[in-house]
């Protein structure tokens, strides 16, 4: 029989779109088979249906369609100047999806596609070869998980599973999945490798009732990440972004708290640090598609970024990192731009 989630799941798709080579592959498999109640479609490529014109963002978000895909090029991409590397030299990203079963609404995702479907590459196999590929030359930090959240899609595509095993084999690679998920049996089946680093972005439940659409509660997205500490996983906990709202300091303030009395400093692989920040053109799509206060506020552009100005830009982080050293030692915790 199946679980809750799984039913819950299981009503998510109504239609599944494969391309045309990917019915070969057995995360293909794998997935219809988790969703045997979807209408099944034949196409020729991806971008039919994914980049179709006139599409709405918010309504395709509401009742998605799941494609199924071969990525055939741009397997890696050089890490982006908005993200944090945490000192690490050879920072790259990898899309295995794209798009996110979760609708937070200052996500870059809505600038960065008219699409509210979603899309998942099959052929991990092919994004493992890339990476060996960039190891014979130097080592490689990578992220996995930036484009969509690979922990809430493990129960139909294992593919942080996979990652993990890959990684395992690979001293030279570090692996980070960044993720609001919560689902602890996932996490619990994923083999144990001190080079993939599980990181959990937190918020104040204020902000991920009203923002962060379909995402775990903070008390769930702290209790997973408190399981995989005890049992010896890399964690990593990531502030990011924090959002300037009314009443900022008591919210963030209240979260730091919870977060530290149950998760040990000693625990924490590193800190996360950073404020909302997005490029240009992402942002004149997020306007276009979905105009909210939080994507409304008058940002400022520094050096070809937008972000809160300067003044305020200070004012958060100056808050947030006073706090975080009350509970963590500075060398853990990164800020973005530094």
């Amino acid at each position: 029989m199946r679980s809750l989630e799984e039913q819950s799941l299981n009503k998510f798709f109504s239609h599944i779109y494969i391309e045309k080579g990917a019915e070969a592959y057995p995360e293909t498999q794998r997935i219809i088979n988790f969703f045997p109640d979807s209408n099944k479609v034949e196409i020729s490529h991806y971008k039919d249906v994914f980049c179709r014109k006139g599409q709405s963002w918010a309504a395709q978000k509401r009742s998605p369609s799941l494609i199924l895909a071969v990525k055939r090029d741009n397997l890696i991409y050089p890490g982006a100047a908005v993200c944090q590397s945490f000192g690490e030299e050879h920072f790259f990203y990898t899309s295995s999806i794209m798009n996110c079963f979760y609708d937070c609404e200052y996500c870059y995702l809505q600038g960065m596609y008219s699409s509210g479907n979603m899309v998942i590459f099959v052929n991990t196999e092919d994004i493992f070869r890339e990476v060996d590929r960039l190891l014979l030359k130097h080592p490689v930090y990578l992220c996995i998980s930036y484009d969509t959240d690979l922990l809430a899609a493990e129960r139909f595509t294992g593919i942080v599973s996979k990652w993990a095993g890959f990684a395992l084999q690979r001293r030279e690679l570090k692996v980070e999945l960044r993720t609001k998920n919560a689902d602890i049996k996932s996490i619990k089946n994923i083999c144990k490798a001190d080079n993939f680093i599980f990181a959990w972005t937190m918020s104040p439940d204020e902000i991920i009732k009203k923002y962060e659409h379909g995402t775990p509660p903070l008390k769930a997205r702290v209790e997973a990440a408190k399981a995989a500490a005890a049992e010896k996983r890399k964690i990593r906990l990531c502030f990011d972004p924090l959002l300037y709202i009314k009443d900022f300091e008591k919210y963030y303030g209240n979260m730091f708290d919870i977060i530290f009395r149950e998760i040990s400093a000693d625990d924490v692989e590193g800190i996360s640090v950073g404020t909302f920040r997005i490029s240009p053109s992402y942002l004149k799509n997020m306007r276009k598609q979905r105009l909210c206060e939080l994507t409304a506020f008058p940002f400022a552009l520094i050096d070809g970024v937008y972000n809160y100005d300067r003044e305020i830009n200070a004012k958060i982080l100056d808050f947030a990192l006073n706090r975080l050293k009350g509970y963590i030692s500075k060398e853990k915790i990164f800020t973005w731009g530094d």
